[in-house]
């Protein structure tokens, strides 16, 4: 097949002004909080050249702030210090090495922060406060305007002295640029201030400075904000007539797209999975349809055949394509030879690029644990090799055949911490085999996945299923792992990865309608009537199985003890459109509640709980599975007293069941059990994941990664240990 055929339109060179690139992915400006004291690192090169590598066609780099009045993030790059430049030459020299043009982001992000790190007060237009931050701005004067324009011009020469090929300035979600242009947040009476015209004038004047700054040999870009998605600010029309100014300067060589804006309507700039892809193609196609500069789209695109079609249908001339290039390095390579099957795909989870880079931490990724991490050398295994029994009796995992048919890695449980495990070890150049005591892989990722909505998730196992495939790396379904089969392997290495268990709160006592949420996402129960959720997670749990419910006509309402549902969405940018959802379903929410009392319907004792230091109390508690159908049905509904965690106000319901969403407990008996074995104290014995402690699915493949690439490396203490021991 000729390098590129299935996708002609993505792998057709394009010409940008002075430049012409190989191709029409781009891997677009995002934050990744890599800078130390201001300054480009290693972590930066090694990041932006694994792209460079993997196929990109133009890489534009996370902003540069070009103002000490500028600092939203702790470490921003701060491109107006001249001590920038040799990081910079050091990204430019390792992303031109595979003969890929680098452009840099100017940005200020004007009201869009806060004034804790400079402690001088935010700049803006206007004295309007961003909803978010709620801190009421600086009304910017002639002077502030004034060195700011001089502020992008220094930034500019930098860049130059730096090596990049050109600059992009940034007019889209958290620019002060955007703020000027918007008349939600511009209300000037001055020559900035009014009609388009003169809100555009800040813009234009740096368009103008910075094509002074680079010369005609480099490329200029804006990126411009197509929809505000918030009342009075720039609606699409505008955002057209906009880029016809830009046009018109004759010094603008592309323009990329984008909408939203930070703290009011970000959940469609870095939209999850419950945003389809190219939903924001209408933005790109309308300035298209207005300019002749390249217009770049954008839109949570996942796979070359989605961006092909965005280019094959006119929308744009090049696809924005960020957080697939992020799980995926070789996302453009791989699709160039027709291996697109090979691609990682993102997850559009946004928990370690969005929530971490939010949160002040640099960026990562779920679906590549290697994220941020390209200028870290991967460990070198120095496993040792192991007589092994050439006879006795088979066993699942080999036969009498003798040492070759034995793992020197052998991995209980096939979730996501596992699966990496095998992964890793097996890049290392281990011999690995997994086991999983069900009859599929994936563990609670693959329930999560069951949600509506949330299938894309599935993609962390798919994922790692195929490269498994690759690396042949055996997965034995339906084998529950024991001290015994481990004895009979004799593997060098042992990881567990059992995950966790449901663990029901104190006062469900041993009723059959008192559920574990994942129980009704595996399709274990099927709660029917009317059904209160209780929810002590704070992420997707309970909102995904509230959802579930209602989709299957349930009368449902959600209950936590916090101030809202859903608390730790807001980091994902999952919580906007999930109240969207909620309501639609006529889900009712419940905040600052706890249960406090279970008893059937019509009996005026608690149901028969049992205490804490009932031994079988402890065992029922951890499974929360539900009881058979018949014994459910037969089961009655349920009063249940509420209150609020601070007072003492009692209320109650009756419902038919409750599903709880409450912390899980660790599987960790087989680990245990091989800690106090004799017959394994040979092997090196570790446990990944959930199996450690509960946590979120980023903490298992991580885990997993460590783990993998360690193994066989000298202990400094036992070889009998393991992670989190």
């Amino acid at each position: 097949m000729r390098p590129g055929s299935r996708y002609p339109h993505l792998f057709t060179p394009l010409r940008l002004g002075p430049t012409t690139i190989d191709n029409r992915v781009v891997f677009t400006a995002r934050l990744t909080n890599y800078a130390r004291q201001g300054l480009p690192t290693e972590q930066h090169a090694a990041y932006y050249a694994a792209r460079a590598a993997g196929g990109a066609g133009l890489i534009v780099t996370e902003e540069h702030t070009t103002h000490p009045s500028d600092r939203v993030q702790p470490d921003l790059i701060r491109g107006y210090d001249p001590a920038v430049v040799p990081g910079y030459r050091r990204i430019t020299d390792a992303v031109h090495a595979h003969r890929v043009p680098i452009l840099a982001q100017l940005n200020h992000n004007g009201a869009h922060g806060t004034s804790v790190h400079t402690r001088q007060p935010l700049w803006a237009p206007s004295a309007v406060a961003n909803p978010a931050y709620r801190e009421v701005p600086k009304a910017m004067d002639g002077p502030d305007i004034s060195a700011l324009i001089d502020g992008f011009g220094v930034v500019a020469d930098h860049s130059v002295a730096g090596g990049f090929d050109g600059i992009e300035l940034s007019c889209a979600q958290s620019s002060i640029v955007r703020a000027f242009l918007s008349p939600a947040t511009n209300l000037r009476t001055d020559r900035y201030g009014g009609p388009l015209v003169n809100r555009a004038r800040l813009l234009l004047e740096l368009i103008s400075e910075v094509r002074r700054a680079i010369g005609p040999q480099r490329v200029l870009g804006v990126r411009l904000c197509g929809d505000e998605l918030m009342h009075g600010g720039t609606t699409l029309e505008e955002a057209v007539a906009l880029a016809r100014l830009v046009e018109h300067t004759g010094k603008v060589d592309y323009i990329s797209t984008s909408m939203g804006v930070a703290g009011v309507s970000l959940y469609l700039t870095e939209a999850t999975m419950h945003v389809p892809p190219g939903y924001a193609l209408f933005v790109a196609n309308a300035i298209r349809r207005s300019v002749d500069l390249p217009v770049i789209g954008m839109g949570r695109f996942n796979s070359p055949l989605q961006a092909e079609r965005a280019l094959a249908d006119g929308h744009c001339d090049l696809v924005a394509l960020v957080r697939g290039q992020i799980a995926d390095p070789d996302f453009a390579a791989k699709a160039r030879v027709g291996a697109a099957e090979a691609i990682r795909s993102c997850l559009s989870c946004n928990q370690e690029c969005t929530a971490r880079v939010g949160d002040g931490r640099w960026l990562g990724c779920v679906a590549n644990p290697r994220a941020g991490r390209e200028s870290e050398p991967p460990l070198v295994p120095v496993l040792p090799k192991r007589a092994r029994p050439t006879g006795g009796p088979a066993g699942e995992l080999g036969d009498a055949a003798g040492a070759a048919t034995r793992p020197e890695v052998l991995v209980v449980g096939a979730g996501p911490a596992g699966l990496q495990t095998a992964l890793t070890a097996a890049r290392a150049g281990h011999s690995v085999r997994v086991v999983e005591r069900e009859p599929h892989a994936g563990g609670q990722v693959r329930i999560a996945a069951a949600a509506p909505g949330r299938v894309e998730l599935g993609d962390l196992v798919r994922n790692q299923i195929a490269e498994c495939r690759r690396l042949q790396v055996p997965i034995v379904y339906d084998t529950v792992a024991d001290v015994d089969l481990v004895r009979r392997t004799a593997p060098s290495a042992v990881v567990v990865a059992t995950g966790a268990r449901p663990v029901l709160p104190d006062w469900a006592g041993r009723h059959p309608r008192v559920v574990d949420s994942r129980a009704v996402l595996r399709g274990a129960v099927f709660p029917t009537g009317s059904v209160l959720v209780v929810d002590e997670l704070g992420f997707h749990h309970g909102p995904s199985v509230a959802e579930l419910l209602a989709d299957r006509g349930c009368a449902v309402e959600i209950l936590t003890s916090a101030t809202m549902v859903g608390r730790d969405l807001s980091a994902t940018l999952d919580l906007e459109t999930w109240c969207v959802r909620a309501a639609a379903k006529g889900i009712t929410e419940t905040c600052e509640r706890r249960v406090v009392e279970l008893k059937p319907a019509g009996v005026d004792s608690p149901t028969g709980g049992r205490h804490h230091d009932d031994p079988s109390w402890h065992e029922d508690r951890a499974v929360g599975t539900g009881a058979p159908a018949d014994a459910q049905d037969a089961a009655g509904a349920l009063r249940v007293t509420i209150a609020h965690p601070a007072g003492p106000q009692r209320e109650e319901r009756t419902v038919d069941w409750i599903v709880c969403a409450y912390p899980a407990g660790p599987q960790d008996e087989l680990y245990w059990q091989l800690r106090i074995d004799n017959g394994t104290a040979a092997t090196q014995l570790f446990r990944v994941g959930d199996c450690v402690a509960p946590r979120l699915a980023h903490a298992a493949v991580l885990e997993g990664d460590r783990v993998g690439a360690a193994l066989g490396l000298p202990r400094a203490t036992s070889t009998r240990g393991g992670n989190g021991r």
